[in-house]
């Protein structure tokens, strides 16, 4: 069970918000509670309901024995809430681009490498154009073939956006499909394509604990 996986998780990390060496752990949230509140089976079962899937085992445990969000690797973890309205989100930078009711459709890779070296080779070269105002408008509609083929929703539908790492770089969480329960790494703004990071949430999350112990200078129990 991956329950188990968590158990002292949340006490290791409320005990890392104490200890004198936190300061040394990049990104740790300083101030208010590093960890919100888990999730109830109630409000767990009420999110499953709203996005219309279950979510990964151990994600999903995260959320009932750790908390909704919080610290974590590089700035932490998005929580999840849910609004006056009922409906549920992600937060954080970058947490919008979640889209709740899409992440039953599976998760795939949607960029053809090839078109996107076409596309990055076609961009116009300013001194290429006599008038800057022609340049501009050429330059504002190959940007907009840029977006379609980078950024479209498509490309992270059945996913999570959980964390950034600044510079509009972030790390997704499958939900959906073959890759169902890994993380990817988003590095989009930087004009290349999603890439898998090789690890599981749960493997994600205590990686970074782990290492952000040691560098605070704390013992785990």
């Amino acid at each position: 069970m991956s329950a188990e996986i968590w158990t002292g998780v949340r006490e290791r990390v409320l005990a890392l918000a104490e200890s004198p060496g936190v300061e040394k752990v990049f990104g740790f949230p300083y101030g208010g509670t590093p960890l919100e509140d888990p999730l109830t089976e109630e409000e767990l079962a009420d999110l499953e309901r709203y996005c219309g899937v279950r979510l990964p085992d151990e994600y999903r445990d995260f959320l009932l024995h750790v908390g909704a969000g919080g610290a974590g690797p590089t700035y932490g973890v998005f929580p999840v809430r849910r609004d006056a309205d009922g409906a549920w989100q992600w937060h954080g930078d970058g947490g919008d681009m979640t889209l709740p009711k899409r992440l039953a459709e599976p998760f795939r890779q949607h960029v053809n490498p090839e078109e996107l070296d076409a596309l990055l080779a076609d961009q116009p070269d300013e001194e290429a154009y006599e008038d800057i105002d022609d340049y501009d408008t050429a330059n504002d509609a190959w940007e907009e073939r840029l977006f379609a083929t980078l950024w479209s929703d498509d490309h992270t539908v059945g996913a999570i956006c959980l964390c950034h790492l600044g510079c509009a770089q972030r790390q997704w969480l499958v939900v959906s499909g073959p890759e169902r329960g890994r993380m990817w790494d988003d590095a989009r703004c930087d004009y290349v394509d999603l890439e898998p990071l090789g690890v599981t949430f749960a493997q994600w999350y205590l990686n970074w604990l782990a290492e952000a112990e040691k560098a605070a200078g704390t013992v785990s129990p």
